[in-house]
């Protein structure tokens, strides 16, 4: 068998229905909201992601996914139009909130999901996914963005396929199934006729929000849903177990920043 034989994009929908790790609503991405723009702003991993964007010949900008503004903030002091989509509507609420007192005018926010029809989205020079992209089919996502991008697409995606750690996915002693890794994006690209550059960059782990027990074993449910009994008892025995060091000390993930220009 060849790698030209092998449908990744179908594999890709496989493991997607199987993970444990399901998409989240725009009424979670709602609640999720507030806490979300009260520490996103300041994370390393705008930095990173910023200090890998060539924005030379860019003047417009459509971010996909774009939360609170994280990035559409930043590069709108950059560029002279940027359109923040995203299927949250308190997260473009919280967005125009933060631009409006920033004084940044040059942000227009769109409500939209990428299950909707997007003829009427406008096309920008730069098309970007940052840490958005939990697509039923990737493929064609993928494509919606090329085709809305005039000159180039920047997405990130998780390295290693869980929101949880190893260490503790092990202490919870639940059997879980991990979503699809980077390396599908990189050959489903490929299968497109896309040969994409690829880089890795950093953002806090997630110890970095774990300020008690309680909000250590919420962020595990959101990320894998409801727990029994036990599996929370593992949870509080494993973070009962950790040093007070251990808790404080600054841990990282790392993402897959994939880039390419359009494809006509």
């Amino acid at each position: 068998m060849n790698l030209e034989d092998i449908d990744f994009n179908k594999l890709y929908k496989k493991q997607k229905q199987k993970t444990t790790f399901k998409p989240k609503s725009s009424d979670d991405w709602n609640n999720k909201a507030p806490s979300m723009n009260e520490r996103v702003h300041t994370s390393i991993y705008n930095d990173e992601f910023l200090k890998n964007l060539d924005l030379h010949g860019i003047d417009s900008l459509l971010d996909v996914g774009c939360g609170v503004g994280n990035l559409s903030l930043k590069l709108a002091k950059k560029l002279k139009n940027v359109y923040s989509l995203d299927y949250s509507t308190k997260m473009l609420e919280l967005l125009k909130q933060n631009a409006k007192e920033q004084n940044i005018k040059n942000i227009t926010t769109i409500n939209s999901s990428w299950y909707d029809n997007w003829d009427n989205i406008p096309n920008a020079d730069l098309v970007i996914a940052s840490r958005s992209m939990e697509v039923k089919d990737m493929k064609e996502a993928l494509s919606k963005l090329n085709e809305k991008a005039n000159k180039k697409v920047v997405i990130s995606y998780k390295k290693g396929g869980s929101f949880v750690s190893d260490e503790i996915l092990d202490a919870l002693k639940k059997d879980i199934v991990k979503k699809p890794d980077y390396i599908y994006v990189v050959n489903i690209l490929y299968s497109m006729g896309i040969n994409a550059s690829v880089n890795f960059i950093n953002s806090e782990g997630r110890n970095t929000i774990y300020s008690s027990k309680e909000n250590f074993i919420q962020s595990i449910k959101w990320s894998i849903g409801e727990l029994d009994e036990q599996e929370i008892k593992n949870l509080e025995e494993y973070y009962d177990s950790l040093s007070e060091e251990r808790k404080n000390k600054k841990e990282f993930v790392q993402w897959a920043m994939l880039s390419w220009d359009k494809k006509e």
